[in-house]
């Protein structure tokens, strides 16, 4: 299914927007509740599926929904659909502070590999499935799981992430990342984890016990900042059960913390 030719413009800088212009009987995909606001003349529904499974039947749609929620993502996507006159734009916000990153998947081969929550949207006839790890040691310990996410199609996606994006293009060289902060890979990609040093690096050294290998060619995306880490650092500083922190870094807020009110 070819895709449908959709022009866009991302908005903002830390907590973006991306705006996607339809044409008359253009249609846009998304994941359920990442609409922010759509103009007058745009309709959307929700669909078991992303709309490539039309002649798969019920069974092939169940088989699909049941795919995504593998990916902890829900079983609906919501079709937007430009039925006015003339064209018309909708909207989508990334759900937490990072960067909205523009995929043609017609000039990365047809194929993008991605961390499970990273898709925002896509032009009508992205195929949006799953990938499997090959290899048990990167699913276990690749910080991704033995799922990542599969976007497969000609047109335009959209996916999203923590922090700064940083591309890197590899040909045939290796390189050496954080679990957590890869954000996509191109297929061309071989993706692998090794041990993060000697037995003291990985016990005390504060990277982990094991990094992610990429090689091969083609092209990666990494992200500063994972949403993980950020869940982490907030919940370390959060006032304990309902407790009030004085200032803080501050002596009063660690005395209050040692004493209570």
């Amino acid at each position: 299914m070819q895709s449908h030719e959709v022009d866009y413009e991302i908005l903002g800088d830390d907590i973006q927007i991306v705006e996607v212009e339809l044409d008359p009987g253009e249609t846009v995909i998304a994941e359920a509740g990442a609409m922010n606001y759509m103009e007058e003349g745009i309709d959307f529904e929700a669909r078991m599926g992303d709309g490539t499974e039309l002649d798969s039947g019920l069974m092939g749609k169940i088989f699909g929904a049941g795919k995504r929620v593998l990916t902890g993502e829900s079983i609906f996507m919501t079709h937007f659909t430009n039925h006015g006159q003339g064209k018309r734009r909708v909207a989508f916000a990334a759900p937490y502070p990072g960067k909205i990153v523009p995929i043609d998947l017609s000039k990365v081969g047809g194929q993008l590999l991605c961390q499970k929550d990273a898709f925002l949207c896509a032009a009508l006839g992205t195929k949006v499935g799953i990938a499997f790890q090959k290899r048990w040691g990167a699913g276990f310990f690749g910080g991704e799981g033995f799922i990542l996410q599969k976007l497969e199609g000609d047109g335009k996606a959209f996916v999203h992430a923590g922090g700064t994006i940083v591309t890197k293009k590899l040909q045939g060289e290796t390189l050496r990342v954080d679990t957590g902060c890869i954000v996509a890979f191109t297929s061309g990609i071989s993706y692998d984890i090794q041990r993060a040093g000697n037995l003291k690096s990985m016990v005390f050294g504060g990277e982990g016990l094991f990094l992610a290998t990429l090689s091969g060619t083609g092209t990666v995306l990494l992200q500063s900042l994972p949403f993980s880490r950020l869940a982490d650092r907030v919940l370390q500083n959060a006032p304990s059960m309902g407790g009030k922190n004085t200032g803080e870094g501050s002596v009063l807020g660690t005395l209050g913390n040692l004493f209570g009110d």
